[in-house]
């Protein structure tokens, strides 16, 4: 029971840009209150009181545009690891990961979404202060600075594919 009252739901903006992820008791009183429109409902899901039974939200819209400075993804080893799988960008493992900089910070390389990858020890040992190029190993996927979207469309893939119509398709 509990789990199941631990569902997702996706919150848009009135332009149907995803602004967030609440929990259901948030989404039931945004859209009880007429602050939000429900658009997709968890088949199979009600939230049942003494006399009443109300469809399970699966995604619902604001009814008035909230202007939210847009923040990015936060860059951290966690959202990294979450962007390149769990996998060496270079030889696909995934064990003993670490991050490495694809150009070295010693040759002008940044700490930036664009220029971090996940990579095994071994792999970011044999390339060692070099490029990728000079140390003879190709990339699997280029690094990029993934938005909300793309973590959402993760998190939607594997629990509630009623999202993935409303965000935008992965990056790469």
């Amino acid at each position: 029971m509990k789990e199941y009252l631990e569902k997702k739901v996706l919150v848009l903006n009135l332009d149907h840009s995803p602004i967030g992820v609440v929990n259901v008791y948030k989404a039931f009183v945004l859209t009880y209150l007429d602050k939000a429109t429900a658009l997709v409902q968890y088949e199979d899901l009600q939230i049942r009181t003494v006399d009443k039974v109300f469809d399970y939200p699966a995604v619902i819209r604001l009814d008035d545009y909230k202007n939210i400075p847009h923040k990015g993804v936060l860059l951290n080893r966690n959202n990294l690891f979450k962007r390149d799988d769990h996998t060496c960008q270079y030889c696909g493992s995934s064990k003993d990961l670490t991050l490495d900089h694809v150009i070295p910070k010693s040759k002008g390389g940044k700490t930036s979404w664009n220029n971090l990858i996940t990579a095994c020890h071994r792999c970011n040992t044999i390339k060692g202060n070099k490029t990728p190029e000079e140390a003879g190993m190709a990339l699997k996927t280029y690094p990029f600075k993934p938005n909300l979207s793309y973590f959402l469309a993760e998190y939607a893939e594997r629990h509630a594919e009623e999202w993935i119509p409303f965000l935008a398709t992965k990056q790469v």
